[in-house]
């Protein structure tokens, strides 16, 4: 009876115990979820400096996403966003000019090696990239370069605001998006685990007075949600390393995310897919607006609003003082120069002659981005990256004197762009090394399924019509570029001649006369000769 007694004891026990362990493990996977869809949710939570903040509960099952509610919301905002009483000059520069930085489109080339050269710090409005406090109200606030949307421009004087923006063609910025993402996140695999890390990067973060990538939007949501699956992954594959090289780099799953998992995750609706369209709309998850959230929850759902969404941005693109394209980045630099720079250098020479305004314009330039501070956690604080940043911001001062042409720009540009695209090259291959045998080349994109390209597309439909309007405006543009140097060029012609003396001119004239007869008769003579 005794053993009877206590093996249906330890049966009931045992069977308890079971219940728990179900239990818990229930608990968590719940835990799980709700984390996920926190992480999720929390990029809602902006850091805009605009009031407003977003928070977690605009996904809340109590607002009503049908049509008719979404369509109302959909077109009161174009109402206010078209029709907003300013009539903007696109022409002439303003006091302010406004560069939106799409990420990935090549815009941190420009900030470096063309308005870093023209603007001192004192210049840079502060949200410039490493700037995170934004007063509209600074004195000699002339430039503001930030990943921020266009909601930005409700802080701003829109009256003497100019916008400019470069956009790339979406399947290419989204590739590059998740690429980027994957090569910040493979410097922290240095560390033994993901908690090292973390507890690092924490630690040089409290101490550094820059700004790394993780505080700069949308990487401080792409960058850490793919650290934490790089190290997820390692730790699966334990101590067994992968030697073959895949023919597919972007579907090794063993090392790094697939990229048909990084393109249908919700993360990348929320932050990737129609980027530009919501960047230059105003509507990202980082936008100053408040009805931002509902009204992209809404075009998802209801995917024919997002006609009225590519009409607002189209019209702000035309609005704009420049729009560039990263594939045609040597003819959009160019252009850039002779229509922004230009203006820019006239701008500092007027201010040059007013005493106060020339004492600052000999302001040093601003703190740069230290990257490796934060990035680099092989704790080598002086990176060539970090060293081409600092030589390419060199000199503010002597640039903004009269010196300085547009001639003189482009060779400034033209140095410049070479030392960071190396610096850069150097950068990424020794992140992708931490990740071999993955590595991302232009040549591997060609082996991606046509299934995944056409999703990414479908995903982008917004982008890619907008793309298609950014390239009439930038043929436009160009006609234009290609008509004032061509009128430069004549007028160049015309007037060659304009300050020689009449009689000196008849004299040209004339010796040109008889040196054409010369020449004549000399070949009649040889023909005789010849005969």
């Amino acid at each position: 009876m005794f053993f009877q007694s206590s093996e249906g004891v330890m049966v009931r026990w045992t069977t308890k115990m079971r219940g728990l362990m179900l239990l818990l493990a229930i608990v968590l996977i719940g835990i799980v979820v709700f984390r996920r869809r926190t992480s999720v949710n929390s990029i809602t939570r902006s850091s805009c400096f605009c009031s407003y903040s977003a928070s977690a509960s605009g996904f809340a099952s109590s607002v009503d996403y049908d049509f008719e509610h979404c369509e109302n919301i959909v077109l009161r905002w174009v109402d206010s966003s078209v029709n907003d009483g300013t009539e903007e000059n696109k022409s002439d520069l303003q006091d302010l000019l406004f560069f939106l930085h799409v990420p990935r489109t090549g815009g941190r080339t420009y900030f470096h090696c063309f308005l870093r050269k023209l603007y001192t710090s004192d210049q840079e409005c502060p949200r410039s990239y490493d700037k995170l406090r934004f007063d509209p109200s600074k004195p000699n606030c002339r430039l503001m370069v930030t990943h921020d949307d266009y909601s930005v421009m409700s802080k701003l004087p829109r009256e003497k605001t100019s916008v400019v923006t470069v956009l790339r063609n979406p399947l290419d910025r989204v590739f590059s998006t998740y690429e980027f993402s994957v090569e910040v996140a493979a410097r922290f695999l240095v560390h033994p685990n993901l908690t090292s890390a973390t507890q690092m990067t924490h630690k040089l973060r409290s101490k550094s007075r820059g700004v790394s990538t993780l505080d700069i939007w949308p990487w401080k949501y792409l960058v850490p949600w793919m650290r934490e699956d790089l190290f997820a992954r390692r730790d699966a594959r334990g101590n067994r390393r992968i030697m073959k090289e895949a023919e597919d780099p972007y579907n090794m799953g063993e090392i790094v995310m697939p990229l048909r998992a990084f393109i249908n995750d919700p993360l990348a609706h929320e932050i990737i897919h129609n980027g530009a369209t919501f960047q230059v709309t105003g509507l990202t998850n980082n936008s100053c607006l408040a009805e931002s959230q509902e009204i992209r929850r809404c075009v998802r759902v209801h995917s024919s609003l997002g006609k009225y969404i590519l009409h607002v941005a189209k019209k702000r693109l035309e609005r704009m003082l420049y729009v560039g394209l990263t594939e045609y980045h040597k003819e959009s630099a160019t252009m850039f120069a002779d229509v922004v720079g230009a203006q820019v250098l006239s701008q500092l020479q007027v201010l040059a002659s007013q005493p106060e305004e020339a004492a600052n314009n000999r302001t040093e330039p601003g703190s740069l981005i230290n990257d490796s501070e934060i990035e680099d956690l092989s704790h080598q604080q002086n990176t060539s990256d970090d060293n081409i940043l600092r030589n390419v911001s060199s000199g503010n001062s002597t640039v903004t004197n009269q010196n300085m042409t547009v001639g003189r720009l482009m060779e400034a540009y033209e140095q410049c762009i070479s030392s960071l695209r190396k610096s850069q090259s150097v950068r990424r291959t020794s992140s992708l090394k931490k990740i071999s045998p993955a590595n991302f080349t232009k040549e591997a994109r060609l082996h991606v399924p046509d299934s995944i390209i056409q999703q990414i597309l479908s995903f982008n439909s917004l982008d890619v019509e907008l793309y298609k309007h950014a390239q009439k405006i930038f043929s436009e543009q160009r006609e234009l570029f290609m008509l004032k140097n061509s009128e430069k060029g004549n007028q160049l012609h015309d007037n060659m001649f304009d300050w020689l003396p009449k009689r000196v001119l008849i004299v040209i004239i004339l010796l040109s006369h008889l040196f054409v007869f010369y020449l004549v008769n000399v070949r009649r003579r040889t023909l005789k000769l010849k005969v």
